[in-house]
């Protein structure tokens, strides 16, 4: 047992730094109400300031996204972690909304450096034979972190001294702890090459991958796109319609759906790769008509199902996703086709978040997030749908 836990412990450690950097990317999630009534500004602010991370992620993953399999993981997460650091230090400063745009840009390119290497990274750090408890490690350090960060602002804004510090400093502490634990594990790209000879690359699929890529990048736009109006808009609903304004609940909904995340992505194991994805599917189709029902009728305990069926649904679709593709590619081009499939997640996250945004002010936030609703049910269906008629076949992901 303890030499089992030996060999396992880098991989553990990599997981744990991937989850300090994801808390800090939702960390202003149950804040958003103090700068709105600090700086004044509107629900589409808000989105935008949200969807401005997710730019960040998505210009880095084109730009760079293959960079840690060229100059090494600990490179990139190295600069990944500087940049979570500086994000904090933008909130702590914050004396207006371009401090906002700021941090969360900043926010978006540390997670645009994370979200391949670290996965990448995590796996590579798994004993031989561990490639599928390697990658839940990776995913649920991702959606794990991500649940953290609401639910630690959301307990110190309620409960503690300047809400809009206290957060940020102890994320810092954390991010520095990180660098430490980053410092002392062993690098894990043999063949390494100068930052100069990393070129941008348009998104791209070897052969062998394109066969499950269109499916499972469906699959995981709809599941991040569902978090994304989560995180972005749920505070503002428990506050505006159903009188919620508890900082430390705003923090903990969107958190459960996170952490519902994690333990979709344990079924994975039981159940298959082939089968998790059209479950998947199904799972967010019900979170979709949950969270429908939730803003119709006014119901927080529909909220709530909404964000643990919907999250079991997107860890389910998203693991398998991960593992369809991550088993598919060759192993000097994994970190590249991580990346792209983060692309079109976090394109999940941004786009559709802006339109909800933009359509609140006409319909209101009851009639943009039904639209919201409709338009993703109909993807996550076809999605399903193909699935269920072509089921993903890749050998050895569940190994």
């Amino acid at each position: 047992m303890d030499r089992d836990l030996r060999g396992w412990l880098p991989c553990l450690l990599g997981g744990a730094v991937f989850a300090v950097c994801m808390a800090g990317t939702t960390l202003p999630t149950p804040l958003y109400p103090l700068y709105q009534e600090k700086f004044g500004f509107s629900e589409l602010t808000v989105t935008v300031v949200y969807a401005v991370y997710a730019f960040g992620v998505i210009g880095v993953l084109l730009l760079a996204g293959n960079a840690s399999d060229t100059v090494g993981r600990r490179p990139v997460l190295m600069a990944g972690l500087g940049c979570a650091a500086a994000s904090a230090v933008c909130f702590l400063a914050a004396t207006g909304l371009g401090w906002l745009y700021a941090g969360r840009l900043l926010s978006g390119l540390s997670a645009g450096l994370f979200t391949g290497a670290a996965t990448a990274y995590v796996m590579d750090l798994a004993p031989p034979g561990g490639a599928s408890r390697a990658t839940f490690v990776a995913t649920a350090a991702n959606m794990g972190g991500l649940g953290c960060g609401p639910l630690l602002a959301g307990v110190l804004a309620q409960y503690a001294d300047r809400p809009l510090y206290l957060p940020f400093v102890v994320h810092l502490a954390l991010v520095a702890c990180s660098v430490g634990v980053v410092a002392w594990l062993p690098e894990t790209v043999r063949h390494r090459r100068a930052l100069r000879t990393v070129r941008p690359r348009r998104p791209g699929l070897p052969p062998e991958v394109r066969a499950v890529f269109g499916p499972a990048a469906i699959a995981s736009f709809v599941g991040f796109a569902l978090f994304g109006v989560f995180t972005s808009v749920s505070p503002a609903f428990l506050a505006d319609s159903l009188d919620v304004s508890n900082h430390a609940v705003s923090g903990l909904v969107v958190a459960l759906a996170f952490f519902a995340s994690t333990a979709g992505q344990l079924i994975v194991g039981r159940v298959g790769v082939g089968r998790s994805l059209p479950l998947g599917c199904a799972a967010l189709l019900a979170g979709l008509a949950l969270l429908a029902g939730a803003l119709r009728w006014e119901v927080p305990a529909l909220l709530v199902l909404s964000a643990i069926v919907g999250g079991v649904g997107q860890g389910l679709a998203f693991r398998g996703a991960l593992s369809a593709v991550a088993g598919a590619s060759p192993e000097d081009r994994r970190a590249a086709v991580i990346s792209t499939l983060f692309v079109v997640a976090y394109a999940g996250i941004s786009v559709p978040v802006i339109g909800v945004g933009v359509l609140v002010g006409p319909l209101g936030l009851e009639g943009a997030g039904l639209v919201f609703i409709g338009c993703m049910a109909v993807l996550v269906s076809t999605a399903g749908a193909y699935l269920l008629r072509r089921p993903v076949r890749v050998e050895d992901v569940n190994a």
